[in-house]
């Protein structure tokens, strides 16, 4: 940024301009070529003092590079301007500029995965916003960080006001915030609502038909509906559809690698455990883990029974000073099971009462115990409530949430083991109806002989019986 000259050139001070002026809503969105035009654009060193053109410019870029995901210098490009949420030079700005400002830099962190720093410049965003324009603004803002960090009772709080602002000023919808559409739907995630997923992909497809950024996101809303309402088929055609098309090159950072791990979930619910692990294989996460990969490997690893790599590749996580919530109750959860299965159960109980105190706090997910046994976690939940007397509002909470399977009393009794299976020996128990050796199979799941010989020992215990031959005709007997 120069300091006495015109900032940017003729073209980038004629963007800029249009930018600002539909950041706010009545004014129609920003075009995608001015957008990229401005997201290419380097404003250089801070100026020694801020005027309304520096940060003016500074916002628009921002914006920019946040909606057409041009991230690549991250948080560093925000602390060459800030420091401590402060601009790093003088800066006798208008209360709008502020505002403006302040609103740009917490979307352009949402979208970089900063989500507990975006919050505190959309508050400052707060302060300074004096129009509803502004204050839908820095709403949109804290919105989407809130959502990424999954501290739900505020962002529900935030997304209402929001929408009442839209509605009550009569703003079109395509005047809207992409990111206010996205925090409500992860709040309808949640909460498991399909429905209400539904509801907001067809609202992201209306509002703008013809920006793929929008597009993409209502797809990856879509699909998560069809995830929650449990077809698989169609949530992974969907998904691969979104995976491979050409729409993924327009698309945000954050959406491509949460559809990265729904695809992982999604062929592990299928027993593709190999490829569930290959689909994340070398993706990394990014700073605060607002998408924790460690956690969705986590998830597979669970169910093949690698618990004590599941413990070493997520120790990093759970002494991160600044790791986004959104994953962490899920994570201790898993390591808790793992924890459990080693036959810690110290370490199990205080990696479960952790989980819980931060599943209060955040506002509670009914996908915490996703893809985990009940029985398993109904165990954690007992040795927390030996523990820890004072969680017990939040153990019953867990309780209740944990699926119920419907039995119909109509049925015939079948044999049944005399402890539960878990997911990995359900079926570990499957392949042993096969005709494939112990060797094959350790070969098929990625793991040792070693392993899968001691998860069958664990079986033959279960199920009463010495061998392989017993536990077939046994398992045949009870799938009749």
């Amino acid at each position: 940024m120069s300091d006495g000259e015109p900032v940017g050139t003729a073209a980038v001070r004629a963007a800029a301009a249009r930018v600002s002026s539909q950041l706010t809503p009545g004014h129609g969105p920003p075009s995608l070529r001015d957008l990229a035009l401005l997201a290419e654009v380097d404003p250089g060193p801070p100026p020694r003092a801020w005027t309304e053109a520096h940060a003016r410019l500074l916002s628009a870029v921002l914006i920019a590079r946040a909606r057409t995901d041009a991230l690549g210098e991250d948080l560093g490009f925000v602390e060459r301007y800030f420091d401590e949420g402060r601009l790093t030079r003088p800066a006798p700005l208008s209360a709008s500029a502020r505002a403006d400002l302040y609103a740009s830099v917490a979307e352009y962190l949402g979208a970089v995965g900063w989500p507990q720093l975006a919050a505190r410049y959309a508050s400052d965003a707060l302060i300074f916003a004096s129009t509803p324009g502004e204050r839908y603004r820095a709403l949109s803002a804290q919105a989407q960080a809130l959502s990424l960090n999954a501290e739900f009772p505020q962002a529900i709080e935030v997304v209402s006001e929001a929408r009442t602002l839209l509605d009550g000023e009569g703003w079109a919808p395509e005047d809207g915030s992409l990111w206010l559409l996205y925090a409500d739907a992860l709040l309808a995630l949640g909460r498991a609502d399909a429905q209400r997923l539904g509801e907001i992909a067809q609202e992201s497809e209306d509002a703008r038909p013809d920006d793929p950024y929008w597009q993409f996101a209502a797809g990856l809303i879509r699909l998560t509906g069809l995830w929650l309402r449990g077809d698989v088929p169609a949530a992974l055609a969907k998904a691969r559809q979104l995976l491979h098309g050409s729409g993924r090159a327009r698309s945000y950072r954050h959406m491509r690698e949460r559809l990265l791990g729904m695809v992982s979930g999604l062929l592990a619910v299928q027993g593709e455990y190999a490829e569930a692990l290959g689909v994340i294989a070398q993706h990394q996460s990014h700073a605060c883990h607002t998408i924790c990969f460690p956690n969705l490997r986590a998830t597979v690893l669970l169910q093949v029974g690698r618990d004590q790599e599941l413990i070493d590749a997520t120790d990093g996580c759970v002494t991160m000073p600044d790791h986004c919530l959104f994953a962490l109750p899920s994570l201790l959860t898993r390591r808790a099971v793992a924890f459990l299965r080693l036959g810690q159960e110290k370490r199990a109980s205080a990696s479960m009462a952790s989980a819980l105190s931060l599943i209060e706090r955040t506002g509670g997910s009914q996908l915490t115990f996703y893809m985990l046994l009940a029985g398993e976690v109904e165990r954690l939940l007992d040795l927390v409530t030996v523990e820890r007397s004072d969680l017990s509002a939040e153990v019953a909470a867990a309780r209740a949430a944990l699926p119920r399977p419907e039995v119909s009393s109509s049925e015939p009794a079948i044999a049944t083991p005399h402890r539960e299976l878990t997911v990995t020996e359900r079926e570990l128990s499957r392949l042993l109806l096969s005709d494939l050796s112990l060797g094959q199979i350790a070969l098929q799941r990625g793991v040792s002989l070693n392993t899968v010989k001691s998860q069958v020992r664990s079986i033959y215990s279960k199920w009463g019986v010495s061998n392989r031959e017993a536990l077939t005709q046994i398992l045949r007997t009870s799938r009749g």
